[in-house]
């Protein structure tokens, strides 16, 4: 979550499965789905797969589990035959070190010569880095780093429904359900380089193994066919850390309890919790179960082993009695705290602090969406023409596309406007309605980019005059997003009203925050929010300096009070907040966009 949240997952406006799942946007998606476009619901989908410190013991088992990591991950997206899979392999070895160079050669056989071809996907590109050895002098001596035969897989393909990707999130809402553990390594449980391993600073002998490539063909199969019958209610493949993470983290994101007997599994509850074989867990309805069960016959060792419970424990049984058990909040607190220590080190301590402590609250709701009436149309597109609205972008914006979608789909018809179209004179704006000011990376999204922005209409006159004249003109609506929102805080001085307007600093955390927030909407003069009032939305916020700053504290509430507040932050309960991260900004009154 820590590297998470500070880098933009939204622009395109595409994207239709991040990292982040769930209410509670907990880190844990296996696959990465984008739309095809702003129609339709084909897609594409992409996922990783690697298990470098397996290579410490068995490189082309190494390769192998890659190769499989991708697969389970992927089969989490509506792809069909496993044949669309495409693979790309990143080959890192250090060329020339003892034994390396023959362990490079029998880890790409076993790759390209044998595994791809038996599950009948291909790997049409790559690349390789085979330096992977560093050498320096120290007053004690010659010393060396040399890095094991790595390969990183990246796995693509098409997506025929982008609807119909399954996540870890364990559902309540289905009535009574279970818990189906699919192995692929067939009981053996081996250990070797697994997360258990290295905690207690071992290596192991027998690292897990892709055995039989034609029982992850029936996987990845079975699954695409139960999905399609919506048969599935959660999916998470396992890999680093074993079954007890893979179980851990669908409790976390779906924020329950789950009590899983062991016995059938195998002979050692050690190894069953532990070991990284190849396989997965699904979540179905009881009433589907024997359905399921049959379906997934021939791909694996395939056993219901539990169900959820409503005491928000998670629970291991070994022949009916207690082997492990701990609270979901526990459990999850310790799963969080690395990022959160990292979090302390790199953010603003107070921030990093009040989202690990968020954890502590059982009882949180998550997101919560409620439409409190029914929008109204925008007055203008009652007349039977499509109301004109420029979609003003500078050098390196790159958030035009999906704002002139939104506004053409919301009826409008949206006209590209480059800045530098205005100041070559080739467009104007005295010929719209509207003006859509977009964000994304402008002038390579340094600080104050928006600033710069607003410098370049406020030092031209002719510019200046242009956008005075267009925000005097009582037909006309502007909207300002990400630098666009920055870039017109700039402009207060053309703008009737504006001189209450803060302007926008960094967030409190100290760092770039992507994340999707609640906010609700107050009575406000809105054109494009009107009958909206009252209503919780989530939306997407990925901003750097979103922090609202005005020139005296009161103006925020003055602000609110004269219906210029569009938009607040508020909590999974409701509430407006500067609580980070419900806030991610730190503005005060929770305001994350104002209007005239």
């Amino acid at each position: 979550g820590f590297l998470i949240t500070i880098g933009d997952r939204s622009v395109t406006g595409l994207v239709c499965r991040d990292q982040m799942v769930g209410p509670w946007q907990v880190p844990v998606a296996d696959v990465a789905v984008t739309s095809r476009g702003y129609e339709g619901y084909a897609g594409e989908a992409m996922a990783m797969g690697e298990r470098t410190p397996v290579a410490l013991i068995d490189g082309p088992a190494a390769a192998r589990l890659a190769i499989a990591e991708a697969v389970t991950n992927l089969a989490a997206a509506a792809i069909g035959p496993l044949s669309r899979l495409k693979l790309s392999a990143n080959w890192m070895a250090a060329a020339g070190h003892p034994g390396e160079d023959a362990r490079l050669f029998d880890t790409v056989r076993a790759v390209g010569l044998e595994l791809c071809p038996a599950l009948g996907i291909g790997i049409p590109v790559g690349k390789d880095s085979l330096s992977m050895k560093t050498v320096w002098q120290t007053s004690a001596g010659t010393r060396q780093v040399t890095a094991p035969v790595s390969l990183i897989i990246s796995a693509f393909a098409p997506v025929e429904d982008v609807r119909r990707t399954l996540t870890p999130l364990l559902r309540r809402d289905r009535g009574a359900t279970a818990l189906i553990v699919v192995d692929l390594g067939r009981q053996k449980n081996r250990l070797g380089g697994s997360a258990l391993a290295q905690v207690f600073a071992q290596l192991g002998n027998e690292p897990a193994d892709l055995d039989a490539p034609e029982l992850l063909q029936a996987f990845f199969a079975a699954i695409q066919d139960l999905n399609q019958a919506g048969k599935i209610l959660a999916y998470h493949d396992r890999s680093d850390g074993g079954l007890f993470v893979t179980l851990c983290e669908m409790a976390f994101a779906g924020h329950t309890g789950l009590t899983v007997e062991l016995a059938e599994l195998g002979a050692d509850p050690l190894a069953i919790l532990f070991s990284e074989e190849v396989g997965a867990v699904l979540q179905v309805a009881q009433a589907d179960l024997a359905q399921v069960l049959e379906r997934l016959r021939n791909a694996g060792h395939v056993r219901a082993v539990g169900t959820l419970n409503d005491d928000d424990q998670i629970r291991f049984l070994w022949r009916g009695a207690p082997l492990l058990q701990a609270g979901r909040v526990d459990w999850q607190r310790v799963w969080a705290e690395t990022g959160w220590r990292l979090r302390t080190l790199r953010d603003d301590p107070a921030c990093a602090r009040q989202e690990y402590d968020a954890l502590l609250d059982a009882q949180d709701p998550g997101l919560t969406i409620r439409l409190r009436c029914a929008p109204t149309r925008f007055p203008l597109i009652g007349t039977g023409r499509r109301p004109r609205v420029v979609i003003l972008r500078e050098q390196g914006t790159n958030g035009q596309v999906e704002m002139a979608a939104a506004f053409h789909r919301a009826g409008f018809e949206p006209v590209d406007l480059p800045m530098s179209d205005l100041l070559a004179g080739r467009q104007a704006l005295d010929s719209c309605q509207g003006m859509a000011v977009c964000g994304g990376f402008s002038y390579g999204d340094v600080l104050g980019a928006g600033a710069g922005w607003a410098k370049s209409i406020l030092f031209n006159a002719a510019l200046r005059e242009a956008f005075a004249t267009f925000f005097q003109r009582p037909d006309t609506f502007t909207l300002g997003v990400c630098n666009g929102c920055q870039m017109l805080s700039q402009l207060r001085t053309l703008i009737p009203g504006a001189e209450r307007w803060p302007r926008f600093v960094a967030n409190r955390s100290g760092r770039f925050e992507a994340r999707f927030n609640l906010v609700t909407i107050p009575t406000n003069r809105s054109v494009l929010l009107a009958g909206l009032a009252g209503s919780q939305l989530a939306v997407p916020c990925s901003h750097g300096e979103g922090r609202a700053v005005f020139d005296q504290p009161a103006q925020a509430d003055q602000l609110l009070a004269q219906g210029q507040v569009a938009l607040q932050f508020v909590d999974n309960r409701g509430g407006i907040t500067e609580h980070y991260p419900a806030n991610p900004n730190g503005s005060p009154l929770g305001i994350s966009v104002f209007i005239l």
